[in-house]
């Protein structure tokens, strides 16, 4: 409930985001600068706010690659089991509401404008960023939502991103990977420090993958906090069994526990070949979740896996958009993430690969190049956002490294570029960022 005087500014949905996107700043956009180091604001919001991340029970997801994907999953299966379940995730694609959601339905537009010019004074007075503000809003509308559990996505990092006031019943750690390491660390222990700090005294901890290079720090944090720690993939194994169906997009995928089969003839709706290794993480999650009471069935979680881009509304995960030709999207947008990407889409039959890429001014721009086919057509873009790296100067540096092709105005006009080149046995792939991929329409269109 709102306590302090409205302002009369915003008034309109549209308003209101302007309000947002113009005031507060806002990492997604702005980079470096939107990104504050620390939960001073984020407590004195949750202060304010009555502290609504204690009235409903949560899970806390961290992970350079592989979080989004396990978030959405863990919701899926959990609103197949019958719970009322809220969704925190970032950034959207291409509209804010994705963010927040329950049992799949975004944010109402109508709470947003109501709750924005509810805290204005209070904005103005502890001057939140955008990041620290969609927290207290996601945490704010849960408790008002009653939702019986809530999953909660890590925006960056984990010690000192804004989500970690939470107490959660689980802590899910996924793959470490180089990225923003500006801001992370220069080295995969230090980051993985940093996802750490998401494990809570007493508060079980799952890693989805032992990765030798960063398992003792999980170790160490978790000794420290008398955390249960599991790694998950000493428990579950999967591998898909086959490619994805044709017909229905769906995947089959063998899971074994403790090396005896697990859910046999399982099907996954995220079809891209990285989630073998999210799967794990989201077995063993759901593990600790049954022995905390949640009652999690076999149908529950079969349904989960299969309907999860149904349930909760992901999309830009392998996202199949178009046959004759094939067109696929897919969000990875570090080198870890694109690796895998690219590992798949060379296996997928072909006769010519056509690449509509582009990616932000602040990330390793020639390691990212220098995992693309070099056999492939390029079509270089750029999001419209401040961040984004001009296509002219993308094609330049893929020019370098003998990726060729040619820049385009907008993200819409190399899509159409690549479409109309290609013949009905290529493949067209369309990423390098999580905000070229936003700006494709058929991926919003009605399934």
């Amino acid at each position: 409930m709102c306590f302090l005087p409205h302002f009369r500014y915003p008034v309109t949905y549209q308003e209101t985001l302007t309000y947002l996107y113009e005031q507060l700043p806002m990492f997604q956009r702005v980079g470096a600068a939107g990104y504050k180091k620390g939960l001073g604001n984020t407590l004195a919001l949750a202060e304010a706010l009555g502290h609504p991340e204690r009235k409903f029970r949560s899970v806390h997801v961290a992970g350079t690659n592989g979080k989004g994907s396990s978030s959405h999953l863990l919701a899926a299966v959990l609103q197949a089991a019958g719970y009322k379940v809220g969704l925190y995730t970032s950034p959207h694609l291409r509209e804010f509401t994705e963010r927040i959601k329950v049992n799949g339905q975004e944010l109402v537009p109508a709470y947003l404008v109501e709750w924005v010019a509810c805290w204005q004074p209070l904005f103005a007075e502890i001057k939140p960023s955008f990041f620290e503000m969609c927290v207290a809003l996601a945490f704010d509308y849960f408790a008002q939502q009653r939702v019986d559990i809530a999953i909660v996505e890590v925006g960056l990092g984990g010690r000192f991103d804004s989500t970690n006031i939470i107490t959660p019943l689980v802590s899910l750690i996924t793959n470490i990977s180089f990225d923003h390491q500006a801001l992370l660390g220069n080295t995969l222990p230090e980051i993985a420090g940093e996802k750490a700090g998401i494990i809570k005294p007493g508060v079980p901890a799952v890693v989805s993958q032992t990765q030798p290079e960063v398992a003792d720090v999980f170790r160490s944090e978790a000794a420290v906090k008398l955390a249960h720690l599991v790694f998950a993939d000493q428990i579950y194994q999967a591998t898909f069994a086959a490619e994805p169906s044709p017909e229905t997009g769906l995947r089959p995928i063998a899971v074994s526990q403790h090396g005896r089969p697990y859910l046999p003839n399982a099907e996954l709706g995220l079809p891209g070949d990285y989630q073998q290794h999210n799967l794990p993480g989201v077995l063993a999650t759901l593990d600790e979740l049954r022995a905390q009471g949640f009652r999690i069935t076999e149908a529950a979680v079969r349904t989960g896996l299969r309907q999860v881009t149904t349930l909760t509304g992901l999309r830009g995960r392998w996202s199949i958009i178009g046959r004759q030709p094939l067109v696929v999207c897919d969000t990875g947008h570090n080198a870890a993430g694109l690796q895998a990407v690219m590992a798949q889409l060379q296996r997928v039959p072909h006769e010519c690969l056509h690449l509509v890429i582009g990616t932000v001014n602040d990330k390793d721009v020639a390691a990212m190049l220098a995992l693309l086919p070099k056999e492939a057509t390029y079509y270089f873009c750029a999001a419209t956002i401040p961040r984004a790296l001009p296509a002219a100067e993308l094609a330049e540096q893929g020019a370098g490294l003998g990726l060729h092709g040619q820049a385009y105005g907008s993200v819409a006009a190399a899509v159409a570029a690549a479409r109309n080149a290609a013949g009905p046995r290529d493949v067209v792939f369309i990423g390098g960022s999580t905000f070229v991929v936003a700006e494709v329409e058929e991926l919003y269109a009605p399934t």
